[in-house]
């Protein structure tokens, strides 16, 4: 799959789960250093918001957009990914106040697992999932345009129906 950054076309390499699938487990240490599996929340519908980097602004403004909307949205488990290391996540939360489930993909399984790493820039592409409460991808969309913020009303719309 093809997605562009600032006009430039770049890879995303692997195969990208489909709706309507079963939405591939993983584990990932969140910052505290537990691991966190997608199979801990079986029964509960859940949100993935999957950034590339979270120093840079588009971002940040999605991460703190998610963690804004995870207060007003009862029955749903909000995650972030990005596969920044899990000092520089400590850092940014620190530095804006952002207290929600941030996962590190520094090994990239979950890059994997879900195609979604860039070989070209060493970073994971702009998506985001919603899971279902049986496992099932509800939702996914991969954004075209890397620097460009995603839809968070149809996400958060989709992630509400999903309860």
């Amino acid at each position: 799959m093809k997605v562009t950054k600032k006009g430039e076309e770049v890879e995303i390499i692997g195969v990208q789960p489909e709706v309507g699938v079963k939405a591939p487990d993983f584990s990932l240490k969140n910052l505290s250093d537990e691991v966190i599996k997608l199979s801990d929340f079986t029964g509960t519908p859940v949100l993935i918001s999957v950034v590339p980097d979270i120093d840079t602004r588009i971002c940040s403004l999605q991460t703190k957009r998610f963690n804004q909307e995870a207060g007003k949205v009862e029955g749903v488990k909000f995650i972030t990914i990005s596969n920044n290391t899990k000092e520089e996540q400590e850092n940014w939360c620190a530095a804006e106040g952002v207290d929600m489930e941030i996962l590190h993909d520094t090994e990239g399984t979950f890059g994997q697992a879900y195609g979604l790493f860039i070989p070209a820039m060493g970073r994971l592409a702009r998506s985001i999932f919603v899971i279902n409460k049986e496992g099932k991808i509800a939702y996914e969309v991969i954004s075209t345009e890397i620097s460009e913020e995603p839809d968070y009303a149809a996400a958060l719309e989709q992630a509400k129906t999903a309860r």
